[in-house]
């Protein structure tokens, strides 16, 4: 049985890895889609934009929610609003919050 799973990007630092996990299901015949939230994208080297390209080629897609799309040749996010994933999300069987959201406030000194 196929499920559909979306996966919430809120960290760069995650966003990479995220996306790399979304291949992963769309290979084993689930519908997987990752989400950039808020222009937190990972580096679209060749690596990135190629796991893109093949979640897309499994019936999959990578949205960006909020945020200014990057200029990266050869690569288009689909854009959707909160609204749109909000209505998505319903019918999805499996939602993954990825990864730690962005720190709210600066480490404190001791952490330096």
């Amino acid at each position: 049985m196929s499920l559909s799973i979306y996966f919430l990007l809120p960290n760069r630092s995650y966003a990479g890895d995220g996306t790399r996990s979304t291949l992963g299901l769309s290979v084993e015949n689930h519908f997987a889609f990752a989400v950039y939230m808020y222009g937190e994208y990972p580096p679209f080297n060749e690596y990135n934009v190629g796991n893109i390209e093949w979640v897309r080629d499994m019936e999959g897609d990578v949205f960006n929610l909020g945020g200014d799309p990057p200029d990266v040749e050869d690569l288009q996010l689909t854009p959707i609003t909160i609204e749109e994933l909000g209505e998505r999300m319903r019918d999805a069987d499996v939602i993954i919050p990825y990864g730690l959201p962005k720190p709210s406030s600066p480490p404190p000194d001791t952490c330096g």
